[in-house]
């Protein structure tokens, strides 16, 4: 298979060059070693995996000369080192005591399918000497060869009348989705899906989590992905599931910090932090092929039968995109929502406080009345609104009101 550069390449070099030590987040098949592999070309590496049952016995059973004995001339790279939390306060010792020595050379990369930072007793030993960074599933941009930054196109390039080619809106979520099965079409996604659910419930749940039915995880994706988009009723779905809430929370916290899903935080006025006009985030996964091997249904089938599910879809695919850019960016994604119930489906604001609200519409056309939430956004932030655009799946660019446009998805890519 051909390897597809990923946009985080650059600043995990920087991070290398410039940190003892680097935490590689991402869900499992992201394409974590593949890319810490293909680093091999500029860089001298040592790469080895705790999914080998001889190494992680050997790092668990005496993680001191296990850290002692990496080698000293290039950079080690441990894949799954969540399942070995042994080494950490070693590999930390080890930092201290190069840096006494004013040896900077050593460096550490490691890797892992959980959010390390949500893991206190794994993140507190290496607290100041680690630079964290994810890795998602392909972007739409990743997949179709476009490198120029999402978030600085739209801070940065003023909109003009125009129109672009036809684009095949399902096609792309499909190729913007782990990197196994967007480059392989012969693959049964339903199997590899399968397979993919069974190895987090089988290993993972039981590695960083003390759930004691991991099954439980299934109902509870099932429940959450007729929700997506939707504001996020903790107890509603607890209360659906008939658990307990502290059960709940703990596979809520779990299918996060695998980075199965994700949450959108409410929007606040710039400089009242604690006012947000509603309080609970909005949900979305990660992955919308995941999401429709959940729903257990074919996202063509979707799109051609169901134009009410597949709104809710088009919308976690532009959530997950803006999703993975915005991190890179240092630009805050939030949503905005009145009591009334006037919303802007996203917010993007940045370091200066400028704000683009951006809402989602699947359909190819464009009506006036999807620009009242944009509307009162501007009102709200003033000179601070950058732009509002309204995504949809047409292929114009056009205004709709002062600084409010139409907007095509497949500008994220094209």
């Amino acid at each position: 298979m051909s390897y597809i550069e990923r946009n985080i390449t650059k600043e995990l070099l920087k991070s290398i060059e410039t940190r003892p030590l680097t935490y590689l987040n991402g869900g499992r098949q992201v394409g974590k070693s593949t890319l810490c592999s293909h680093l091999s070309k500029d860089i001298k590496v040592n790469q080895m995996t705790f999914d080998s049952p001889l190494l992680l016995n050997s790092a668990k059973n005496d993680p001191s000369s296990f850290v002692d004995n990496l080698p000293d001339d290039m950079l080690s790279i441990i894949d799954e080192v969540q399942f070995a939390p042994e080494i950490f306060p070693y590999l930390k010792m080890k930092i201290d005591n190069n840096r006494l020595q004013g040896n900077t050379k050593q460096k550490f990369l490691l890797t892992g399918s959980a959010n390390l930072l949500a893991l206190p007793n794994l993140s507190e030993a290496l607290v100041g000497r680690m630079s964290v960074l994810t890795l998602y599933p392909f972007s739409a941009s990743e997949v179709c060869g476009f490198n120029t930054s999402l978030i600085d196109r739209l801070f940065n390039e003023n909109l003009k009348i125009s129109q672009y080619e036809n684009f095949n809106i399902v096609d792309t979520i499909k190729k913007a989705t782990y990197p196994e099965i967007a480059l392989d079409t012969s693959i049964d996604r339903i199997k590899w899906f399968d397979s993919y659910l069974t190895t987090i419930l089988n290993r993972d749940v039981k590695s960083i989590s003390d759930l004691k039915n991991p099954d439980m995880m299934v109902s509870l994706l099932s429940i959450l992905s007729v929700r997506t988009g939707g504001l996020l009723n903790n107890t509603a779905i607890a209360s659906e599931m008939s658990i307990d809430y502290r059960t709940y929370e703990k596979m809520f916290t779990f299918a996060l910090n695998s980075f199965i899903l994700f949450n959108i935080k409410p929007w606040a006025k710039p400089n009242k932090l604690n006012k947000r006009y509603v309080k609970s985030p909005k949900l979305y996964f990660t992955d919308c092929n995941f999401l429709s091997y959940i729903l257990k249904r074919n996202l063509d089938e979707i799109y051609n039968t169901d134009k009410q599910m597949f709104g809710h879809i088009f919308e976690n695919f532009v959530a997950s995109e803006l999703y993975k850019t915005a991190k890179f960016n240092d630009v805050e994604l939030s949503h905005f929502r009145t009591q009334s119930g006037s919303e802007a489906d996203f917010v993007l604001e940045n370091s200066k406080g400028e704000v683009i609200g951006i809402e989602v519409k699947s359909s190819k056309t464009i009506d006036k009345k999807y620009l009242s939430g944009l509307q009162e956004l501007k009102e709200v932030c003033g000179d601070k609104f950058k732009k509002g655009i309204v995504l949809y799946s047409g292929n114009e660019v056009f205004p709709l009101s002062d600084n409010i446009w139409a907007v095509p998805v497949c500008y994220f890519w094209e």
